[in-house]
């Protein structure tokens, strides 16, 4: 986690989109891999890495089957990552509340000139 508690892994723009679209599925969906790409709208080499990351963090699994023509690879969100997914949005969401209170602006405006 970074200092501000937003996961590292998922803040990548890509990767939360990637998380975003599987969260948006009932638990247990999948999707293949060239619908993922073609609602993301990545590249195949920019996708896997993506999802290597998320993989190796748990957050995603992925399951090829078949051979040749007839491979395919289907991705989903694991429970991990959907609670990953959640509390990053919750924390996302208590950062941009404390950004609209004034009180909360003021004191990171007189941080921010005091370290100028």
């Amino acid at each position: 986690m970074s200092e501000d508690g937003l996961d590292p892994v998922i803040h990548a723009p890509a990767r939360l989109r990637i998380a975003v679209t599987l969260a948006a599925l009932p638990d247990g969906d999948n999707l293949s891999f060239t619908t993922l790409q073609d609602l993301i709208g990545l590249t195949p080499g920019n996708l896997i890495t993506h999802l290597r990351k998320l993989e190796d963090a748990g957050y995603v699994t992925t399951h090829r089957s078949g051979s040749g023509v007839t491979a395919r690879t289907s991705v989903a969100l694991t429970g991990s990552g959907r609670t990953a997914l959640e509390h990053y949005t919750a924390v996302l969401r208590q950062l941009l509340d404390s950004a609209s209170q004034p009180q909360a602006r003021d004191a990171r405006q007189q941080e921010f000139q005091a370290g100028s």
